[in-house]
């Protein structure tokens, strides 16, 4: 089996799970400005239903927000969701130390460290979103209740007004 059709921690926990999902691969474009864009074309679906994961800092932990890839994570809003003062992206190395992820192949589940995780209410708008698999060029397509289960998330207002 080839490392491209393995499945990663996320898969094999919604498997154990029982949880109905999708794993939809496609080729990465290791150059693109937004992966999640990137991903969301080459599947050929709404930019609004794929969404990306992004780990973050609050001073003295870290947490996750899953949002939408055609919108853009409000900082405050977060941090007021966290209860923290203030909020910023967690440098790539802490990042994949405390996920056992490599950026641009994150998944909101299976992490190495349970973080705290907060979905943005627009995912309550699908039946279904893509999240990453776990690896590179591959999505999950799952029910927002069903990630917010798997990850222990709530959901939070976290993206900028000034989005879409």
């Amino acid at each position: 089996m080839s490392i491209k059709n393995e499945a990663t921690r996320a898969m094999t926990l919604l498997n154990a799970a029982g949880i109905d999902f999708e794993v939809h691969s496609y080729e990465p474009d290791l150059t693109a400005a937004s992966r999640g864009l990137d991903a969301a074309q080459a599947l050929g679906v709404e930019p609004a239903t794929v969404f990306k994961t992004l780990v973050l800092s609050t001073g003295d932990r870290l947490v996750v927000a899953v949002i939408a890839a055609d919108r853009s994570l409000d900082l405050r809003a977060l941090a007021s969701a966290v209860g923290a003062k203030r909020a910023r992206l967690a440098e790539c190395d802490i990042t994949e130390r405390s996920t056992g992820y490599i950026v641009g192949g994150i998944s909101p589940i299976g992490q190495r460290r349970t973080l705290a995780t907060f979905v943005d209410l627009g995912a309550q708008e699908y039946e279904q979103i893509f999240v990453n698999g776990g690896r590179r060029g591959a999505m999950i397509k799952l029910s927002p209740t069903d990630l917010l289960a798997m990850t222990k998330g709530v959901y939070a207002d976290l993206v900028r007004d000034d989005d879409g």
